[in-house]
């Protein structure tokens, strides 16, 4: 296997700590999603570094990145592109849309329409957008990294099912500890401004290239036949299970394969384990599933319902 690409990118975890403060299993969820070709959902209140995590995964990785503010008036064509007039030769041409390019922060997109939530989803499954009946492929790697609010905040729209499906991962990103707290004061007091990355030492160490050669490595991770049918059976227990109204679609069983495979690789294994499929369970399917009214009278979390269905599927050996 590669010798660069596995340490180059577990590298990017180091030089995106020199921005964020604590959030390593956010930024180790970023590259998850990155090398499992998906794209991850953040989800935390204002003021957990979201946006600065993404922007500094950018910088270390080397990529070009976008980054949509989205409203309760925009528009699709204002994310995908449209076609405008010019003058010039009295011609249609196609603008491109901020999604061109390879990291695509959606920032606080349940506060827009679901119209322009849905514009993503063709860029989102096939790495292109269709306007007008042509279709114009997005750069690679191409990953959309959205955050949201909780969506009981006033003035946000739910996710669509069929865009929460889209989503690889759901990453729940939470308030630092009093001692992480007190290092984010400490690095702004001595004139950290998050607005310049470089200026806080923060350098490349790995780029597209090293993204395709980690790509072409993950796809030669073993997965044995016991591991792929205990994650067939995680998969069947949240359809079984009477708190969800719903259970988990083919799409999110492949996805957790994925990032198992994802996962082992990054930690220095050419095949995956129990243990991996367990790591990624939470942060792959707690936004695939939703939970019966009576369950949610109970107060039960989807999360609760998740972690207790993985007791009750055999481990293989």
């Amino acid at each position: 296997m590669n010798t660069t690409a596995r340490p180059a990118l577990n590298d990017v975890r180091t030089e995106v700590a020199k921005a964020v403060v604590g959030q390593d299993h956010a930024v180790t969820s970023l590259l998850i999603g990155l090398l499992a070709e998906g794209h991850v959902l953040l989800e935390g209140v204002p003021g957990v570094a979201k946006t600065l995590l993404v922007r500094s995964l950018s910088q270390a990785m080397d990529l070009n990145n976008s980054r949509v503010q989205f409203t309760p008036d925009l528009m699709p064509g204002d994310v995908t592109g449209s076609l405008i007039y010019d003058a010039s030769t009295a011609e249609f041409r196609f603008r491109e849309g901020p999604v061109f390019t390879n990291l695509m922060l959606a920032d606080e997109i349940n506060r827009t329409p679901p119209k322009t939530q849905a514009a993503l989803l063709e860029a989102m499954e096939e790495h292109q957008v269709s306007v007008d009946g042509t279709t114009y492929p997005l750069p690679e790697p191409f990953m959309v990294i959205a955050t949201q609010n909780p969506i009981e905040y006033e003035g946000t729209y739910p996710l669509p099912e069929a865009q929460l499906d889209r989503f690889m991962l759901k990453v729940k990103l939470d308030l630092p500890s009093p001692e992480e707290e007190l290092q984010i004061l400490h690095r702004h007091a001595t004139g950290f401004r998050p607005t310049d990355l470089v200026q806080a030492g923060l350098k490349a160490v790995a780029d597209a290239d090293t993204i395709a050669a980690a790509r072409a490595e993950i796809a030669q991770v073993k997965t044995s036949p016991e591991v792929l049918r205990y994650i067939v059976e995680l998969i069947h227990a949240t359809r079984n299970s009477p708190s969800f109204q719903m259970g988990v679609s083919p799409r999110g069983s492949t996805a957790l394969m994925k990032t198992a495979k994802a996962w082992a690789w990054l930690v220095g294994r050419d095949f995956i384990t129990p243990d991996d499929v367990q790591a990624l369970l939470l942060p792959c399917l707690r936004h695939r599933v939703s939970l019966r009214p009576e369950a949610e009278m109970d107060g039960v979390s989807i999360d609760q319902v998740l972690t207790g269905l993985i007791a009750t599927v055999s481990v293989p050996r």
